[in-house]
């Protein structure tokens, strides 16, 4: 690469880092590196995710990358020299057809690839609803486990960003919640996108991988260089506390920790749980939580009828029935068309969060 593009990729890297930090409705505060997973290296979200491409591809002779532009980098950049360094027919461009690219993803996977595919916005996933759906998730099922296509890990941009308007700003979790046969993962952060991709990536099972884009360039931790995976299906415990449990995943969980910095100055402890996988999610650990809190209150930036945290209500309201000293709240995006110019105003911001918390312990 010569060095006037050298010079223009860090300048182009440095616009964008930016203009996230400008748009962003939180302040993200990296996590501690672990310290069991060796040495560890300055990484963005998206630095972070072609990392974790990169290890697949080395260590997997089967695998391989598709989707539309991702032979040069991808429009957010997330593959970046992979082409050049594994070849034409392990990471390469796809028509501009959703449903084609997850369904080759399953055929590729049946035939025996660890597939990755990516969708360019998890707003254009829906054209492959059909294929996801009825094909990914009941393909062992239907076949009585003589076939599977659990090698399939599809990768997809979401949530707000700030100019996204209703075409680049949904997230849609909770429309594939409903799939049993699929696991959803939302992290948030790069040392959770690495491990938590990995771990798709070998999973046995489909998975639908979902990267808050804001993110990408905002957000950047020590992560370590060495291969590595996170539990699935494993929720955690971020900030322990006493009176209210805060539920959240993505960048809803960095809304969730200034809450909880807000609130003590007011005397109220919180703890902070990320779900980090959607489906299957782990109704121990927020069961336990809310148990011994007695309130909760859950958020996500997907409208609020029909979202996960109606279905993470509905559990806590049954096993915790007797434990809840009030009802528990939701605040989540509205039953609206994602806005443009009034995002902020849609946003489950920390002043909403805050108001929900203080509701529920004046009840």
């Amino acid at each position: 690469m010569s060095l006037l593009r050298q010079s223009r990729n860090i300048l182009s890297n440095l616009r964008a880092k930016s203009l996230a930090k400008r748009l962003m409705h939180f302040k993200f505060e990296p996590d501690n590196p672990p310290t069991n997973l060796g040495p560890t290296e300055n990484m963005n979200y998206l630095k972070a995710l072609t990392n974790a491409m990169d290890i697949s591809l080395e260590n997997d002779p089967t695998a391989i990358i598709f989707g539309e532009d991702v032979a040069f980098g991808g429009v957010f950049r997330c593959t970046v020299g992979l082409r050049e360094k594994y070849g034409n027919d392990r990471v390469f461009n796809t028509p501009l057809c959703e449903q084609g690219i997850v369904g080759f993803g399953i055929g590729a996977a049946v035939a025996g690839s660890t597939a990755i595919a990516e969708i360019q916005f998890a707003d254009y996933i829906l054209p492959a609803f059909d294929q996801i759906v009825n094909e990914a998730a009941k393909y062992r099922y239907r076949s009585g486990g003589l076939f599977e296509c659990g090698k399939l890990t599809i990768r997809t941009p979401c949530g707000a960003v700030g100019h996204g308007a209703l075409y680049h700003s949904q997230t849609p979790e909770a429309y594939f919640a409903h799939s049993t046969g699929l696991k959803v993962v939302i992290p948030r952060s790069p040392i959770q996108a690495k491990g938590l991709l990995l771990a798709c990536i070998r999973d046995d099972n489909p998975c639908i991988f979902l990267e808050p884009k804001i993110l990408y360039r905002a957000a950047e931790e020590e992560v370590p260089v060495g291969d590595y995976t996170l539990p699935l299906s494993q929720a955690e415990v971020l900030r322990e506390g006493s009176d209210v449990t805060l539920i959240g995943y993505g960048t809803q969980i960095h809304v969730l920790k200034e809450v909880a910095e807000l609130a003590a100055k007011d005397g109220i402890s919180c703890e902070v749980i990320d779900l980090v996988t959607i489906l299957p999610w782990d109704a121990d650990t927020v069961c336990t939580s809310v148990s011994k809190t007695g309130r909760c209150v859950i958020t996500h930036e997907s409208p609020v009828t029909g979202g996960f945290a109606g279905e993470v209500a509905a559990t806590i309201q049954k096993e915790c029935f007797l434990n809840l000293e009030a009802p528990v709240e939701r605040v989540c995006g509205y039953d609206t068309p994602f806005p443009h110019v009034l995002e902020p105003f849609f946003m489950p911001d920390k002043w909403r969060c805050l108001q929900a918390v203080k509701n529920v312990v004046n009840y």
